[in-house]
């Protein structure tokens, strides 16, 4: 087990935000990644602060509003979402109404995002040089 990490980022560390939901399998997953390799993150916890519709523009222009929105959800068979069509707006604005509706984790290394497990792209993200 690695020594505890400070709140506070080196200037050596990478500057990475994980935006997740503290109950999530797969956000709790995704900041032990980053303690396993002692990064530390900037971790957002969307119950307590929503994301911001600029944030999440950032994550949809980049990866598309269908790679944000989580299908495989209970909120997301709870509101019949797959009987719906809904268009690019419609769906960053349920994402925004219902976070339980958002692919987690989003993660946002400078202007590379990514949304749901992706340890192959953080390896890459941690592997450039400095």
């Amino acid at each position: 087990m690695p020594a505890p990490l400070g709140k506070v980022p080196t200037k050596k560390m990478p500057n990475i935000q994980v935006f997740g939901l503290e109950d999530s399998n797969a956000t709790r997953n995704t900041l032990r990644f980053f303690r396993e390799r002692r990064i530390v993150v900037h971790y957002v916890d969307l119950r307590k602060k929503p994301i911001a519709q600029g944030e999440l523009r950032r994550f949809t222009d980049r990866l598309g509003p269908a790679a944000c929105l989580d299908t495989e959800s209970r909120a997301y068979k709870e509101q019949g979402l797959a009987y719906l069509s809904t268009d690019a707006a419609g769906i960053i604005s349920r994402l925004l109404s219902d976070v339980r509706l958002i692919k987690l984790p989003l993660v946002r290394f400078g202007d590379d995002v990514t949304a749901g497990k992706a340890e192959d792209t953080w390896k890459a993200w941690l592997a450039r040089p400095k």
